[in-house]
């Protein structure tokens, strides 16, 4: 294994002595923001995560190798190269077999992180089910891996682009824990409220260790999500972040936009539509994500 994976000094010190470590994606600087506010946002949130005495470890595919974290001039190259590959369970051999660069979604970056060691993830929102999914079959593998992969995923719930309620009925389907940190009710992504709620609540990073470590050591393999509301000072409206949702949509359908293109696309539009508010409110909800996620990975070390 050791010959695909390489460690930056920072994350192969912290995993040999058993320090808390949480997995960062490179999608979300590669795909999912402009430049410079995606750099400016992947340092930020490694120093919030280093701040609450976790090591952060962004992970991506580069030069046949999938990095354990990345240097300064990595994460550059993550944020401004214009032929990043986006990679999910699918794509994972042949990127690294090939040499070409990849920025890793919430599948790949589960698998990366489950390979070496890392048993949380923070990110922003996990895929899922996508609307009219009934039709098209859309559903991401973010859903198959969390069935599969022992890695706790904190996000800010779904993206509100998806059909909710149909990926929770898949997660449920395929046994995969849904837990509500300080929150009642499912959060989706721009927005506090989805109509939806979670399967139990926990409200402290130690009640959300236990819980984790008790699954796993039960052999109950798979993910959980940790689902954790964007702060209320920078949520947006559920209804007014759905009509914006609902003209995104149809500019995608009428322009023939499929697959994985899909996702970007939204999130670019749904950011014009906006005037640039849905950046701000992504950027703060990572922020909150990766300071919970470390927290959560500091009490599975104790």
């Amino acid at each position: 294994m050791n010959r695909y994976l390489q460690f930056t000094p920072e994350v192969e010190e912290a995993l040999k002595n058993g320090k808390p470590v949480v997995a960062l994606e490179t999608t979300i600087i590669s795909h999912g923001m402009p430049y410079p506010q995606n750099i400016e946002m992947a340092r930020a949130v490694e120093n919030i995560i280093r701040e609450q005495g976790a090591v952060p470890a962004t992970i991506g595919i580069m030069d046949g190798h999938i990095k354990i974290g990345l240097n300064d001039e990595e994460l550059e190259a993550f944020a401004t190269s214009k032929n990043v590959e986006k990679v999910s369970r699918r794509d994972f051999a042949y990127i690294l077999s090939s040499g070409k660069i990849g920025a890793t979604t919430v599948a790949a970056t589960m698998i990366g992180a489950a390979l070496a060691g890392i048993e949380v993830f923070a990110t922003g929102g996990i895929g899922g089910v996508h609307r009219e999914g009934e039709n098209t079959m859309d559903v991401s593998a973010d859903l198959t891996e969390l069935a599969n992969t022992n890695v706790a995923v904190v996000c800010a719930g779904a993206k509100s682009i998806l059909d909710i309620g149909r990926t929770l009925e898949y997660l449920e389907t395929h046994g995969v824990p849904v837990v509500g940190y300080k929150t009642d009710e499912f959060p989706s992504f721009y927005s506090r409220e989805s109509g939806y709620g979670v399967d139990f609540r926990h409200d402290t990073p130690d009640e959300v260790a236990t819980t984790l470590k008790t699954k796993w050591e039960l052999g109950l393999n798979g993910g959980a999500i940790i689902a954790n509301p964007v702060p209320e000072e920078y949520a947006m409206k559920n209804e007014e972040i759905e009509g914006v949702i609902k003209q995104a949509l149809q500019e995608a359908n009428e322009q023939n936009i499929t697959g994985k293109r899909v996702t970007p696309f939204l999130l670019g539009r749904i950011k014009q539509l906006t005037g640039g508010d849905s950046l701000a409110t992504n950027i703060q909800l990572v922020y909150h994500n990766a300071k919970v996620a470390a927290q959560i990975a500091v009490a599975l070390k104790k």
